[in-house]
């Protein structure tokens, strides 16, 4: 893929309201790309401070990413206004900490319906229009939780761990249409949804276990996602599944 300007990119980011996705949101439109924050709720303060901060660049889109029709809907809009689309960012996902013995069938069904069937619809239907405009990139939000057994995340790490094996999948398929694909797989980071689902124990364990002995960033996956889509940066890369974990997946015993 080449472009002959950064005014002519324009990416999708899903679950781009809050968290990482929110903070992508800021490390794109930073580095010139038009953006949809495509999201099941944008609260007006983030519009207001996008708008503000980036004017004319951003787009905002309410969506279901496990509503197929909604998807299509929303990439077809995307192409007419924006153009074609270059980059995608599968953020939107939830996540619980429940013991094996607990997980119901149906928290199992829900976390696997929005992490993985959501980022293989929204996916799917935005690397059809990247396969017939030239090319482009994905980058998928995976996490540790996929590549480990961390304790409470049967549901959630089996949905981490299908988005790992996806996107090799996609970046051996679409690699002739000149689209890559990879994955980050975040450590613990400072997002609402790690607020909302670490208690204080949990918060000890991952500051004890992480070499680093801290949480991440947004800014700090964001940034590695910005890498991962940038053609000039990034152009070899495909496939590959990107721990930001502050040296979790690489560590042994911690003293």
């Amino acid at each position: 893929m080449t472009t002959s300007g950064t005014d002519e990119r324009t990416a999708l980011v899903t679950g781009g309201a809050s968290g990482i996705g929110l903070a992508t949101v800021h490390a794109l439109a930073s580095d010139g790309w038009k953006i949809v924050v495509a999201d099941r709720d944008v609260k007006e303060t983030v519009k207001a401070e996008l708008g503000k901060a980036y004017p004319g660049r951003i787009r905002f889109a309410q969506l279901d990413v496990t509503d197929e029709h909604a998807v299509e809907a929303l990439m077809a809009g995307t192409e007419a206004e924006f153009g074609s689309i270059r980059g995608i960012v599968c953020s939107a996902g939830i996540g619980r900490d429940t013991p094996f013995f607990d997980t119901t069938a149906d928290m199992f069904r829900q976390i696997y319906e929005i992490n993985v069937i959501g980022t293989f619809l929204v996916t799917q239907a935005g690397a059809r229009i990247m396969a017939a405009s030239g090319g482009g990139a994905i980058v998928n939000l995976a996490s540790i939780s996929g590549m480990r057994g961390n304790i409470g995340r049967s549901a959630y790490g089996a949905s981490k761990g299908a988005i790992i094996n996806l996107t090799k999948v996609m970046a051996v398929e679409l690699a002739p249409y000149n689209i890559r694909v990879n994955a980050i797989a975040p450590g613990p980071v400072e997002t609402p949804m790690a607020a909302a689902l670490h208690t204080p124990e949990i918060r000890e364990g991952w500051s004890r276990t992480v070499p680093q002995r801290r949480y991440g960033q947004p800014e700090e996956i964001a940034s590695t996602i910005a890498f991962l889509l940038d053609e000039n940066r990034s152009s070899y890369v495909t496939g590959q599944t990107l721990a930001v974990d502050g040296g979790f997946t690489a560590g042994g015993l911690i003293g």
